[in-house]
């Protein structure tokens, strides 16, 4: 399993559209994307603005290679990208230890 992080800071004030964008292109786009298996958004406290979306995926090529060459990654970028205030910050990780 491979946890794709997302660092994601929108404009200021649209973080309600926002909320109901994110979890809607997550739902309808990405949950049916080959690999994918599970997903967590958080929400900053001390800077409201800022997200975290975590995916995971069952293989690193599910991500970078499956959904980011598929026709649904336009369609998530679509959703989520008018709030961005700067491209987001995207890393992936393995499980080390549980």
């Amino acid at each position: 399993m491979i946890l794709e992080v997302a660092d994601i800071t929108i404009q200021a004030g649209k973080n309600a559209e926002f909320d109901a964008a994110i979890e809607r292109g997550v739902r309808e786009v990405i949950s049916g994307a080959i690999g994918f298996r599970n997903f967590k958004i958080q929400k900053g406290i001390e800077n409201p603005q800022r997200y975290l979306l975590m995916i995971e995926w069952e293989t690193l090529d599910n991500h970078v290679v499956d959904f980011r060459n598929s026709p649904a990654f336009a369609k998530w970028r679509e959703i989520v990208s008018p709030y961005f205030a700067a491209p987001p910050a995207v890393e992936h990780f393995q499980l080390l230890t549980q």
